[in-house]
């Protein structure tokens, strides 16, 4: 399966979310600002970088986890990755979309966008870590609900129970 975290630039709540899920990050307490900073691609992409898939690793089940900043693609996204997967023959339901746009608070969108846009990093870096910190739980509840529908009744050998 591939499960591939979107949000508007690829570099905060996609990032978060999948480090989450990948264990990278902690389920049960925020994380600090030195681990936020520690995960791949958290707070690094640039607007050329919007569309790239980035894998970030293979989860308990095996499945492929990705993130993907997808700009202003909105709906369409899903349609074109959809297209995609059946042009390459890929089951409809191994693709699972994940949109962490609806966690993205406004400090996020501050920080985010003066950090990353502006690159006045000393200024926004503070503000989008905070804002992540703050919407992290939503995020922790997000792939906690994925991973138990992912999951249906798969072992952690990639064989079913």
């Amino acid at each position: 399966m591939k499960i591939i975290y979107c949000c508007y630039g690829g570099s905060h709540s996609s990032v978060t979310a999948a480090a989450i899920h990948l264990g990278m990050l902690p389920g049960t307490r925020r994380p600090t600002f030195q681990e936020l900073l520690s995960v791949p691609f958290y707070e690094q992409q640039k607007a050329k970088d919007h569309g790239y898939f980035r894998f970030m690793g293979f989860d308990e089940y095996r499945n492929e986890v990705y993130i993907i900043g997808k700009h202003n693609l909105g709906p369409s996204f899903e349609k074109i990755i959809r297209q995609i997967g059946e042009a390459f023959h890929i089951d409809q339901q191994e693709i699972v979309l994940v949109d962490t746009m609806p966690y993205v608070n406004l400090a996020m969108m501050i920080g985010g966008f003066t950090s990353r846009r502006l690159g006045l990093e000393r200024i926004g870096r503070p503000i989008v870590i905070l804002g992540t910190q703050n919407a992290y739980f939503n995020l922790v509840s997000l792939v906690h609900r994925l991973k138990i529908t992912v999951a249906g009744g798969r072992t952690t050998n990639g064989g079913t129970t």
